[in-house]
């Protein structure tokens, strides 16, 4: 882990093994709302989450995905869990938001302090090397927000 201090600021890098600890960490600790961007959803990856999910929704905490629509998915395979995960994170009362267009965006904010960014697929990843950087900062997350245009 590379961390960055600045007087506004901190950030920390992360690799795909050092990034899901720390972000349970932070969904652990969140109070309010959490958005998630992530194109794809495999069910491997959401065993894990579901449960995490279900804890913060007991907490009254919002949670919202955001995702690539899976009509969009070439592979058959990633279409049909994509729809299944979607449909039981419906059922949990989560908020799904489908994006057209080959959406490929990986992000997360967690109560509009702590942005995650990077290029791993957070309800998919399974073997891939990536990075992902969290900067704690509000600045950062409004300017994020913004940038994408996100209703939240």
């Amino acid at each position: 882990m590379f961390k960055l201090r600045s007087n506004t600021f901190k950030s920390e890098l992360f690799n795909e093994k050092t990034f899901y600890k720390r972000f349970l960490k932070d969904l652990a600790d969140c109070r309010k709302e959490v958005v998630i961007e992530s194109p794809y959803i495999t069910s491997f990856r959401m065993e894990t989450f579901h449960q995490v999910f279900q804890g913060l929704l007991h907490k009254n905490i919002q949670i919202h995905l955001i995702t690539r629509d899976p009509s969009d998915h070439e592979d058959k395979f990633f279409r049909h869990q994509s729809t299944n995960e979607i449909l039981k994170c419906t059922e949990m009362g989560i908020n799904i938001i489908m994006l057209k267009g080959f959406h490929h965006r990986k992000l997360a904010i967690i109560d509009k302090q702590i942005l995650w960014e990077g290029s791993l697929n957070i309800l998919s990843y399974s073997k891939s090397l990536e990075i992902m950087r969290r900067i704690d900062s509000e600045k950062h997350v409004k300017e994020m927000i913004h940038f994408l245009d996100l209703k939240i």
